[in-house]
């Protein structure tokens, strides 16, 4: 809680996962990976309660382990045709109300407390209904474009930033998945966490932004947590 206000923290976590299966579960720096989530949650000096939304048997079983609630979704809402929308209104369908909803990606295991606290308190600074976070982007969107069917670079750079240096050129940002923030009754009205006004980012390092997609992004983070890089 904050000034008053109550923040739910959402995991949702399904047991299926096409390019790196079972990834949820998977070991990394000697617990699971969901477990990283739920741990950055309770260690919060903000949330009042953590629920892992799953359909899997196996990951409600460690998500109580490490102290998290459970709602156990239904299988229509598990298929890749569900949305994250349908996944978080059944979890706040089935709890108690609270004033905010974060969503903590399960895949962004070197987002950790602070920066959940920070994102907080950023919307409270703010007078925010919603905050996402964001990282710089490794390289500036400028240098690419699309391809067509033969490889034709004719017209793949504009003329206006052709021989400009990168450190040149503006700094862009991108989502990085690990927090989402946002009013409760919002979230629920625009069915979205990006609302139409008052949403601000919050600013993330890039060490600390691995999304877990593949099993590349995995070993990466294996490595960043082996020599704990994030020092």
């Amino acid at each position: 809680m904050l000034n008053g206000k109550t923040f739910l923290a959402i995991i949702p976590a399904r047991g299926g996962s096409k390019r790196l299966p079972r990834k949820n579960v998977l070991e990394i720096g000697g617990k699971p990976l969901i477990a990283w989530s739920i741990d950055a949650a309770i260690k919060s000096s903000y949330i009042d309660k953590v629920i892992v939304t799953s359909d899997d048997a196996e990951i409600l079983e460690i998500a109580q382990h490490y102290g998290a609630d459970i709602v156990k979704r239904p299988i229509e809402l598990a298929k890749d045709t569900a949305t994250t929308y349908d996944a978080i209104k059944h979890t706040v369908d089935n709890v108690e109300k609270y004033d905010y909803i974060i969503l903590l990606q399960p895949t962004s295991p070197l987002r950790n407390e602070q920066h959940i606290d920070e994102a907080i308190n950023l919307l409270h600074v703010k007078q925010a209904d919603a905050i996402v976070s964001v990282c710089k982007m490794e390289h500036s969107p400028l240098w690419s474009n699309v391809l067509p069917e033969d490889g034709d670079m004719s017209f793949f750079i504009r003329d206006e930033i052709k021989n400009r240096r990168s450190q040149d050129l503006s700094d862009y940002y991108r989502l990085n998945g690990a927090i989402y923030i946002c009013k409760t009754e919002n979230f629920l009205d625009e069915k979205t966490f990006f609302i139409k006004k008052n949403i601000f980012a919050y600013k993330m390092k890039r060490k600390n932004s691995i999304d877990i997609d593949e099993e590349i992004d995995f070993e990466i983070c294996k490595v960043f947590l082996r020599d704990n890089c994030l020092l």
